[in-house]
């Protein structure tokens, strides 16, 4: 089979993919009752009663945001300043506190060709801002000023905002491959590949940089450790098992950027498994069934996951056992999760914002950000929560 036909037949893998997930209201709708099509529908919000006041600080537009190309643009942050990404419209540095922005970088357009489509959100870190574009595109800016420092090219888009450390600019492509740049000169270093499931799920999350090694979640469920000064193989473990009679019940991604805290690595699956694991070592410490493909939201004694189902989750940290479950956002195709003080926080695909207590999981305070939906996790950086929606609006929030 030509390369061509192999990436034909990939993509219509994934747009299958697509279809099932999201046809299946429709399919119910046309053999079920009511019942059977209220059952489907996203959960309805009730009302709360607050008792967390949150305050917006500022919103501002990045520029055309992803729509409905599933890419998940989210911001970065460093320094007091803001990175964020839109399709088109470039990469902006924003002031934390103000949202006033403090440069613009739009790539230039060169004759005869498309033009670059930004992907992903930016990565920060000593002193450089890296993005990916659509057709395999990195590039990176000074931070301090928005200039470019140098563009480089791999094989396939990039979804995944780059992971800068340890001089190297680590950029993970859609076709399973992690590709290490020179941070200065954008020279490669050094690339690992992975071979892909036949059906995964849309979206990946960035590599994580951690002493020496470089750790990556893969689309078959497993986390592999590599080294960092040659991406050598050092150790993989599975947090989920790729079984099932189809290829739809053998996904299991693990497709948010895995948790480091102190020598301990947690991992959380499509399959909703979530581990944790020695990082040192790749040996499992304990393992729950409850996770989600997205991000996990970390906290000194406890991790927060969101399942595919929409149902949010506290997992103790030193035994693995379940703490809470809040299952009033089933089916709002909930965010992964990120911790803001004593909350934990995710949003969800009608724009709204919601802040659970860490103690027990239940809802402390709701916003929305405009009626667009949110695939990003939130961030939070020095008490600030910033959300970015699929139109490419950034806004951030303080807990009073």
């Amino acid at each position: 089979m030509s390369a061509n036909s192999r990436i034909v037949s990939r993509a219509a893998l994934v747009l299958a993919c697509v279809f099932v997930l999201g046809g299946c209201t429709t399919i119910k709708g046309w053999f079920g009752g009511k019942d059977d099509k209220k059952a489907s529908e996203p959960a309805e919000l009730t009302d709360i009663t607050p008792t967390a006041t949150v305050a917006k600080m500022w919103s501002v537009g990045a520029g055309k945001g992803e729509g409905k190309i599933g890419i998940r643009q989210g911001p970065a942050v460093a320094d007091g300043k803001v990175f964020v990404a839109a399709v088109t419209g470039g990469v902006s540095a924003l002031d934390l506190q103000t949202g006033a922005v403090q440069w613009n970088f739009t790539p230039a357009e060169i004759e005869d060709k498309p033009n670059v489509r930004l992907s992903g959100g930016p990565g920060v870190g000593g002193g450089v801002v890296a993005v990916g574009g659509l057709d395999g595109e990195v590039i990176a800016l000074d931070a301090a000023t928005g200039t470019e420092k140098w563009k480089g090219k791999v094989g396939a888009e990039v979804i995944a905002a780059p992971a800068i450390g340890d001089g190297l600019v680590i950029v993970r492509s859609n076709d399973g491959r992690v590709t290490a740049f020179d941070a200065e000169s954008g020279a490669r270093r050094w690339f690992w590949q992975r071979d892909l499931p036949a059906l995964t799920v849309r979206g990946n999350d960035s590599v994580l940089l951690g002493p020496g090694f470089v750790f990556v979640g893969n689309d078959d469920g497993t986390v592999a450790a590599l080294s960092t000064s040659d991406g050598r193989l050092l150790w993989e473990q599975a947090v989920a098992q790729t079984e099932g009679r189809s290829e739809l019940d053998r996904m299991a991604d693990v497709d948010g950027t895995p948790v480091l805290d102190g020598t301990t690595i947690y991992a959380t699956s499509f399959k909703k498994e979530t581990m944790a694991i020695d990082g040192p070592t790749g040996r499992p410490i304990w393992q729950r069934e409850n996770g989600g493909s997205g991000r996990i939201g970390n906290a000194p004694d406890r991790v927060v996951v969101a399942d595919p189902a929409g149902t949010v989750w506290a997992i103790d940290k030193a035994t693995g056992g379940a703490l809470w479950s809040q299952p009033a956002l089933a089916r709002r195709n909930v965010t992964g999760v990120a911790v803001q003080g004593d909350f934990a926080v995710v949003a969800d695909y009608d724009g709204y914002v919601h802040w659970l207590r860490l103690s027990d999981g239940a809802f402390a305070a709701r916003e929305r950000v405009g009626g667009d939906e949110v695939k990003a996790a939130p961030v939070v950086a020095d008490g600030v929560l910033l959300i970015q929606n699929t139109d490419g609006e950034v806004t951030a929030f303080r807990l009073q």
